[in-house]
Protein backbone atom coordinates (compact mmCIF):
# COMPACT_ATOMS: atom_id res chain seq x y z
CA UNK A 1 0.00 0.00 0.00
CA UNK A 2 1.36 3.42 -1.01
CA UNK A 3 1.87 5.95 1.78
CA UNK A 4 0.85 9.29 0.21
CA UNK A 5 2.78 11.29 2.80
CA UNK A 6 6.02 9.60 1.77
CA UNK A 7 5.63 11.25 -1.64
CA UNK A 8 4.02 14.56 -0.73
CA UNK A 9 6.19 17.51 -1.85
CA UNK A 10 4.66 19.58 0.93
CA UNK A 11 2.91 18.30 4.01
CA UNK A 12 -0.54 19.50 2.99
CA UNK A 13 -0.36 18.74 -0.75
CA UNK A 14 -3.77 17.83 -2.15
CA UNK A 15 -4.06 14.09 -2.77
CA UNK A 16 -6.72 11.40 -2.85
CA UNK A 17 -6.41 7.65 -2.51
CA UNK A 18 -8.32 5.57 -5.07
CA UNK A 19 -7.95 1.90 -4.31
CA UNK A 20 -4.25 1.13 -4.40
CA UNK A 21 -3.43 4.39 -6.16
CA UNK A 22 -2.77 7.92 -4.95
CA UNK A 23 -3.38 10.94 -7.18
CA UNK A 24 -1.92 14.40 -6.53
CA UNK A 25 -2.93 17.85 -7.66
CA UNK A 26 0.57 19.23 -8.14
CA UNK A 27 3.16 20.37 -10.64
CA UNK A 28 5.14 17.28 -11.54
CA UNK A 29 8.50 19.10 -11.50
CA UNK A 30 7.91 20.21 -7.91
CA UNK A 31 6.62 16.80 -6.88
CA UNK A 32 9.44 14.88 -8.54
CA UNK A 33 12.14 17.04 -6.96
CA UNK A 34 10.75 16.32 -3.49
CA UNK A 35 9.81 12.64 -3.82
CA UNK A 36 12.19 9.96 -2.45
CA UNK A 37 14.93 8.97 -4.88
CA UNK A 38 14.78 5.49 -6.46
CA UNK A 39 11.27 4.89 -5.12
CA UNK A 40 9.48 4.31 -8.45
CA UNK A 41 9.69 1.08 -10.47
CA UNK A 42 8.28 2.34 -13.80
CA UNK A 43 6.92 5.48 -15.46
CA UNK A 44 4.16 5.36 -18.09
CA UNK A 45 3.06 8.76 -19.36
CA UNK A 46 1.64 10.84 -22.21
CA UNK A 47 2.98 14.38 -21.71
CA UNK A 48 1.90 17.65 -23.32
CA UNK A 49 4.14 18.55 -26.25
CA UNK A 50 3.25 22.10 -27.13
CA UNK A 51 3.92 22.97 -23.46
CA UNK A 52 1.13 25.53 -23.70
CA UNK A 53 -1.83 23.53 -25.01
CA UNK A 54 -3.12 22.66 -21.54
CA UNK A 55 -2.82 26.17 -20.11
CA UNK A 56 -6.24 27.54 -19.03
CA UNK A 57 -6.41 30.18 -21.78
CA UNK A 58 -5.69 27.66 -24.53
CA UNK A 59 -8.17 25.13 -23.14
CA UNK A 60 -10.81 27.88 -23.05
CA UNK A 61 -10.15 28.67 -26.74
CA UNK A 62 -10.42 24.97 -27.55
CA UNK A 63 -13.80 24.75 -25.81
CA UNK A 64 -15.05 27.80 -27.75
CA UNK A 65 -13.78 26.37 -31.04
CA UNK A 66 -11.47 29.34 -31.52
CA UNK A 67 -8.29 27.32 -31.98
CA UNK A 68 -5.33 29.16 -30.50
CA UNK A 69 -2.64 26.51 -30.08
CA UNK A 70 -5.36 23.96 -30.88
CA UNK A 71 -6.09 23.45 -34.59
CA UNK A 72 -9.75 22.80 -35.33
CA UNK A 73 -9.58 20.48 -38.37
CA UNK A 74 -12.38 20.03 -40.89
CA UNK A 75 -14.52 16.91 -41.01
CA UNK A 76 -13.06 14.04 -43.02
CA UNK A 77 -15.10 11.33 -44.79
CA UNK A 78 -18.00 11.94 -42.43
CA UNK A 79 -15.84 11.92 -39.28
CA UNK A 80 -15.81 14.89 -36.91
CA UNK A 81 -12.15 15.33 -36.07
CA UNK A 82 -11.01 16.38 -32.61
CA UNK A 83 -8.90 19.53 -32.13
CA UNK A 84 -5.15 18.91 -32.42
CA UNK A 85 -2.17 20.85 -31.03
CA UNK A 86 -0.25 22.70 -33.75
CA UNK A 87 2.96 20.66 -33.62
CA UNK A 88 3.76 21.56 -37.23
CA UNK A 89 3.78 25.26 -36.33
CA UNK A 90 6.47 25.05 -33.65
CA UNK A 91 9.26 27.59 -34.13
CA UNK A 92 12.94 26.82 -33.62
CA UNK A 93 12.68 28.55 -30.24
CA UNK A 94 9.71 26.30 -29.35
CA UNK A 95 11.75 23.25 -30.28
CA UNK A 96 14.71 24.39 -28.18
CA UNK A 97 12.44 24.98 -25.20
CA UNK A 98 10.92 21.55 -25.72
CA UNK A 99 14.37 19.94 -25.73
CA UNK A 100 15.39 21.75 -22.54
CA UNK A 101 12.07 20.88 -20.89
CA UNK A 102 12.39 17.15 -21.52
CA UNK A 103 16.07 17.02 -20.65
CA UNK A 104 15.31 18.59 -17.27
CA UNK A 105 12.24 16.41 -16.79
CA UNK A 106 14.21 13.33 -17.80
CA UNK A 107 16.83 14.05 -15.14
CA UNK A 108 14.09 14.15 -12.50
CA UNK A 109 12.57 10.92 -13.83
CA UNK A 110 15.99 9.28 -13.75
CA UNK A 111 16.40 10.30 -10.10
CA UNK A 112 13.06 8.77 -9.11
CA UNK A 113 13.38 5.44 -10.91
CA UNK A 114 15.10 2.45 -9.42
CA UNK A 115 18.11 1.23 -11.43
CA UNK A 116 16.78 -0.71 -14.39
CA UNK A 117 13.37 0.96 -14.20
CA UNK A 118 11.63 1.60 -17.51
CA UNK A 119 10.03 4.75 -18.91
CA UNK A 120 7.26 4.43 -21.51
CA UNK A 121 6.50 7.84 -23.04
CA UNK A 122 3.94 8.66 -25.74
CA UNK A 123 5.10 10.81 -28.63
CA UNK A 124 4.14 11.58 -32.20
CA UNK A 125 5.92 11.22 -35.52
CA UNK A 126 6.83 14.91 -35.71
CA UNK A 127 8.43 15.29 -32.28
CA UNK A 128 9.66 11.82 -31.34
CA UNK A 129 13.24 12.40 -32.51
CA UNK A 130 13.58 15.63 -30.51
CA UNK A 131 12.04 14.28 -27.30
CA UNK A 132 13.80 10.92 -27.41
CA UNK A 133 17.15 12.66 -27.93
CA UNK A 134 16.48 14.92 -24.93
CA UNK A 135 15.74 11.91 -22.72
CA UNK A 136 18.91 10.18 -23.89
CA UNK A 137 20.84 13.36 -23.09
CA UNK A 138 19.32 13.23 -19.59
CA UNK A 139 20.99 9.85 -19.04
CA UNK A 140 18.42 7.26 -20.09
CA UNK A 141 19.22 4.23 -22.23
CA UNK A 142 17.08 4.25 -25.37
CA UNK A 143 15.60 0.75 -25.65
CA UNK A 144 13.46 1.18 -28.76
CA UNK A 145 9.90 2.16 -29.56
CA UNK A 146 6.48 0.69 -28.96
CA UNK A 147 4.43 1.28 -32.10
CA UNK A 148 0.74 1.69 -31.45
CA UNK A 149 -0.98 0.92 -34.75
CA UNK A 150 -3.98 3.21 -34.87
CA UNK A 151 -5.56 5.32 -37.59
CA UNK A 152 -5.66 8.70 -35.90
CA UNK A 153 -7.06 10.86 -38.76
CA UNK A 154 -4.06 13.17 -38.35
CA UNK A 155 -2.47 14.36 -41.58
CA UNK A 156 -3.59 13.59 -45.10
CA UNK A 157 -5.03 17.07 -45.66
CA UNK A 158 -4.68 18.97 -48.92
CA UNK A 159 -2.70 22.24 -48.74
CA UNK A 160 -4.65 24.74 -46.66
CA UNK A 161 -6.61 27.32 -48.67
CA UNK A 162 -5.48 25.62 -51.91
CA UNK A 163 -7.41 22.36 -51.72
CA UNK A 164 -8.91 22.69 -55.20
CA UNK A 165 -5.71 23.87 -56.85
CA UNK A 166 -3.68 20.94 -55.42
CA UNK A 167 -6.36 18.27 -55.16
CA UNK A 168 -3.84 15.44 -55.64
CA UNK A 169 -1.47 16.60 -52.88
CA UNK A 170 -1.42 15.97 -49.11
CA UNK A 171 0.82 18.03 -46.84
CA UNK A 172 1.54 15.10 -44.49
CA UNK A 173 0.85 11.37 -44.71
CA UNK A 174 -2.28 10.11 -43.01
CA UNK A 175 -1.30 9.08 -39.48
CA UNK A 176 -1.58 5.33 -38.89
CA UNK A 177 0.68 4.86 -35.87
CA UNK A 178 1.73 6.45 -32.61
CA UNK A 179 5.32 5.97 -31.37
CA UNK A 180 6.00 5.41 -27.67
CA UNK A 181 9.60 5.75 -26.56
CA UNK A 182 10.97 2.96 -24.38
CA UNK A 183 13.82 3.96 -22.07
CA UNK A 184 15.60 2.35 -19.15
CA UNK A 185 17.56 3.78 -16.26
CA UNK A 186 21.04 2.26 -16.60
CA UNK A 187 21.86 -0.75 -14.47
CA UNK A 188 24.67 -0.29 -11.95
CA UNK A 189 28.09 -0.98 -13.50
CA UNK A 190 28.71 -4.70 -13.86
CA UNK A 191 25.20 -5.70 -12.80
CA UNK A 192 23.29 -8.18 -14.98
CA UNK A 193 19.55 -8.04 -15.66
CA UNK A 194 18.97 -11.05 -13.41
CA UNK A 195 20.89 -9.40 -10.58
CA UNK A 196 18.90 -6.19 -11.10
CA UNK A 197 15.65 -8.12 -10.97
CA UNK A 198 16.65 -9.73 -7.68
CA UNK A 199 17.87 -6.47 -6.14
CA UNK A 200 15.49 -3.80 -7.50
CA UNK A 201 12.62 -5.80 -9.13
CA UNK A 202 13.45 -3.94 -12.37
CA UNK A 203 15.62 -4.31 -15.45
CA UNK A 204 13.30 -6.20 -17.81
CA UNK A 205 9.75 -6.27 -19.12
CA UNK A 206 6.96 -8.59 -18.05
CA UNK A 207 5.97 -11.25 -20.55
CA UNK A 208 2.35 -11.65 -21.61
CA UNK A 209 0.14 -13.89 -19.44
CA UNK A 210 0.39 -16.69 -22.00
CA UNK A 211 4.19 -16.66 -21.73
CA UNK A 212 4.87 -14.97 -25.08
CA UNK A 213 7.20 -11.95 -25.10
CA UNK A 214 5.89 -8.40 -24.89
CA UNK A 215 6.15 -7.05 -28.44
CA UNK A 216 7.01 -3.61 -29.81
CA UNK A 217 4.03 -3.38 -32.20
CA UNK A 218 0.54 -3.31 -30.71
CA UNK A 219 -2.61 -3.16 -32.82
CA UNK A 220 -4.88 -0.62 -31.23
CA UNK A 221 -8.13 1.25 -31.68
CA UNK A 222 -9.23 4.82 -31.37
CA UNK A 223 -10.48 5.43 -27.85
CA UNK A 224 -14.04 4.08 -27.60
CA UNK A 225 -16.88 6.52 -27.05
CA UNK A 226 -17.75 4.59 -23.89
CA UNK A 227 -14.42 5.63 -22.37
CA UNK A 228 -14.59 9.19 -23.70
CA UNK A 229 -17.94 9.66 -21.99
CA UNK A 230 -16.23 8.78 -18.70
CA UNK A 231 -13.08 10.87 -19.21
CA UNK A 232 -13.41 13.82 -21.59
CA UNK A 233 -9.71 14.48 -22.18
CA UNK A 234 -8.33 15.45 -25.62
CA UNK A 235 -5.51 12.87 -25.59
CA UNK A 236 -7.28 9.98 -23.87
CA UNK A 237 -5.73 6.60 -24.75
CA UNK A 238 -7.83 3.40 -24.79
CA UNK A 239 -7.70 0.95 -21.91
CA UNK A 240 -7.15 -1.89 -24.39
CA UNK A 241 -3.73 -0.39 -25.20
CA UNK A 242 -2.74 1.12 -21.85
CA UNK A 243 -3.33 -2.07 -19.89
CA UNK A 244 -0.88 -3.92 -22.11
CA UNK A 245 2.01 -1.50 -21.70
CA UNK A 246 1.36 -0.91 -17.99
CA UNK A 247 1.35 -4.68 -17.44
CA UNK A 248 4.72 -4.99 -19.20
CA UNK A 249 6.27 -2.14 -17.18
CA UNK A 250 6.73 -4.17 -13.95
CA UNK A 251 8.70 -7.31 -14.87
CA UNK A 252 7.90 -9.17 -11.64
CA UNK A 253 4.40 -7.76 -11.24
CA UNK A 254 5.46 -5.81 -8.14
CA UNK A 255 6.33 -2.18 -7.58
CA UNK A 256 4.85 1.27 -8.21
CA UNK A 257 3.91 2.82 -11.57
CA UNK A 258 4.05 6.61 -11.87
CA UNK A 259 2.28 8.88 -14.38
CA UNK A 260 3.56 12.45 -13.87
CA UNK A 261 1.20 13.88 -16.56
CA UNK A 262 -1.91 12.04 -15.43
CA UNK A 263 -4.60 14.03 -17.25
CA UNK A 264 -7.91 12.34 -16.52
CA UNK A 265 -6.18 9.28 -15.06
CA UNK A 266 -6.44 6.62 -17.77
CA UNK A 267 -2.95 5.23 -17.05
CA UNK A 268 -3.74 5.03 -13.33
CA UNK A 269 -6.97 3.22 -14.18
CA UNK A 270 -5.04 0.75 -16.33
CA UNK A 271 -2.62 0.07 -13.46
CA UNK A 272 -5.49 -0.63 -11.07
CA UNK A 273 -7.14 -2.89 -13.63
CA UNK A 274 -4.02 -5.09 -13.87
CA UNK A 275 -3.46 -5.04 -10.10
CA UNK A 276 -0.57 -2.56 -9.75
CA UNK A 277 -0.15 0.26 -7.21
CA UNK A 278 0.16 3.60 -8.97
CA UNK A 279 0.75 7.31 -8.44
CA UNK A 280 -0.65 10.04 -10.67
CA UNK A 281 0.19 13.75 -10.78
CA UNK A 282 -1.88 16.41 -12.52
CA UNK A 283 -1.52 20.19 -12.21
CA UNK A 284 -4.70 21.15 -14.10
CA UNK A 285 -7.52 21.44 -11.56
CA UNK A 286 -10.23 20.52 -14.06
CA UNK A 287 -8.52 17.29 -15.13
CA UNK A 288 -7.51 16.43 -11.57
CA UNK A 289 -11.12 16.65 -10.42
CA UNK A 290 -12.23 14.64 -13.46
CA UNK A 291 -9.72 11.90 -12.61
CA UNK A 292 -11.27 11.28 -9.20
CA UNK A 293 -14.37 9.93 -10.90
CA UNK A 294 -12.83 8.66 -14.14
CA UNK A 295 -10.15 6.41 -12.63
CA UNK A 296 -12.47 3.99 -10.78
CA UNK A 297 -14.97 4.01 -13.65
CA UNK A 298 -12.33 3.21 -16.29
CA UNK A 299 -10.67 0.60 -14.08
CA UNK A 300 -13.99 -1.21 -13.67
CA UNK A 301 -14.64 -1.49 -17.42
CA UNK A 302 -14.52 -4.86 -19.16
CA UNK A 303 -14.63 -6.98 -15.98
CA UNK A 304 -15.34 -10.23 -17.86
CA UNK A 305 -12.39 -9.86 -20.26
CA UNK A 306 -8.68 -10.37 -19.69
CA UNK A 307 -7.22 -7.36 -17.91
CA UNK A 308 -4.42 -7.43 -20.45
CA UNK A 309 -5.45 -8.82 -23.82
CA UNK A 310 -8.30 -6.48 -24.65
CA UNK A 311 -8.47 -6.66 -28.43
CA UNK A 312 -10.03 -3.73 -30.26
Amino acid sequence: MIDPHAYAPVQDSKHVRIGDAVVYHADCFTWMRAAPAESIHAIVTDPPYGLREFEPDQLAKRERGQGGVWRIPPSFDGHTRAPLPRFTALTEDDRRRLAVYFTEWGQLALRLLRPGGHLFIAANALLAQLVFTALSDAGFEFRGQIIRLVRTLRGGDRPKNAEAEFADVCSLPRGCYEPWGLFRKPLPAGMTVSECLRTYQTGGLRRNPDGTPFTDVIESERTPQRERMIANHPSLKPQSFLRQIVYAALPLGTGVVLDPFMGSGSTIAAALAVGYPAIGIERNEQYYQLSLHAIPALADLYPMQSTLLLQP
